[in-house]
């Protein structure tokens, strides 16, 4: 085995490195992961750039990433499921307690969770990372080890859609065609939703929504009224959606979801923006329209990994860049700059296959 293990840290807001760290070794309970391919997410360059993400703050060096996939290189004592060799994608999200929200299976609401690059947590952008064996998941020999790291974001989309109740004949509204607003539509789209309007600033992401399944674009600019624009989402449908789902976190965009969706139908509140929103909530209240919040994710990793092998869901389009690890500061900057979807880092110098 390689006795460096490179890896992106952060040390403070705006410095970035890349460093060599001890390669760790695992737990009983966890495995030594050789990691492959890990997509950089919004939240680690916001990380990048401002240093916190509302409470949780930067204070000391922290490792990035938490968008990933590699090969167990070795095994704790106690685990059995996993060996040498095996393939696998890394749920970043871990329980340190079995409280209320764990026994409940919502341990995504723990607030002793885990989180790969969350302060104080190391995420796994780096050569070598150790995690839990019971939150690696085994990939079949036809999903790639990029799908294996898109598994993440995909399973936002997911969370959402069961948290909005898609099912077969739904329509609905997605407001942002960034990389989450796409997941929700080819997961609504496998789920069986009939029609999908999806609304951005970016034509270019209009245009990889098209091809991954969305029925109608609508090109938004800023400025433009909530209410016209729910109408023109209606006029397109030739009614109301029954649900939304809100990826922006935007003020503007979050009232446009709430007017256009219909009487009794669910908002789903994806995108994370300022802590104060001014919303028309008797609009929403009178019409018995349900708003519900999202947090991350929980149990869809195996449901993501079915949807990939079964071929019914196609997230490959998404990566639109690659970089070998010791470009990590070049790939962070393509992704501050909102170039293309996905940037992904390929942290394995040997296999910089997708």
């Amino acid at each position: 085995m390689a006795q460096e293990n490179l890896s992106v840290v952060l040390h403070s807001k705006g410095d970035l490195r890349l460093e060599n760290r001890p390669i760790p070794e695992p737990e009983p309970n966890e495995v030594l992961l050789q990691m492959h391919s890990v997509g950089i997410c919004g939240s680690d360059v916001h990380y990048w750039q401002n240093g916190r993400i509302g409470d949780f703050v930067l204070k000391k060096p922290m490792i990035l990433g938490h968008e990933a996939s590699g090969r167990v290189v070795k095994v704790g004592a106690a685990v059995k499921h996993l060996k040498v060799g095996d393939r696998v994608a890394v749920e970043p999200g871990v329980p340190r307690d079995m409280d209320e929200f764990f026994k409940n299976g919502r341990y995504n609401l723990s607030p002793t969770i885990f989180f790969c690059a969350t302060p104080p947590d190391d995420g796994n952008l780096c050569r070598y990372y150790t995690h839990s064996a019971n939150f690696c998941y085994k990939l079949p020999d036809n999903v790639t080890f990029e799908e294996g790291a898109l598994i993440e974001p995909l399973s936002v989309g997911i969370h959402a859609c069961r948290r909005a109740g898609v099912t077969l004949g739904s329509s609905m509204l997605i407001c942002g065609a960034g990389p989450i607003g796409l997941v929700c539509l080819v997961v609504a789209k496998a789920m069986g939703a009939s029609q999908v309007v999806i609304t951005d600033l970016s034509s270019e992401r209009l245009a990889m929504a098209k091809e991954l399944g969305a029925d109608f674009q609508v090109t938004v600019t800023r400025g433009d009224a909530p209410q016209q624009l729910a109408q023109n989402v209606a006029d397109m449908l030739d009614a109301q959606p029954h649900i939304t789902i809100e990826c922006t976190g935007v003020e503007s965009s979050i009232q446009t979801a709430i007017y256009a969706t219909r009487s009794g139908g669910v908002v789903v509140l994806v995108g994370l923006g300022s802590e104060m929103a001014t919303v028309p909530l008797i609009n929403a209240a009178v019409r018995e329209v349900d708003i519900r919040g999202v947090f991350r994710y929980c149990n869809t990793w195996p449901m993501a990994i079915a949807m990939l092998a079964s071929g019914k869901v196609n997230v490959k389009p998404l990566v639109t860049h690659r970089f070998p690890l010791e470009q990590a500061v070049q790939a962070f900057e393509t992704t501050r700059q909102g170039l293309g979807i996905k940037v992904m880092l390929k942290c394995d110098q040997t296999d910089q296959k997708p």
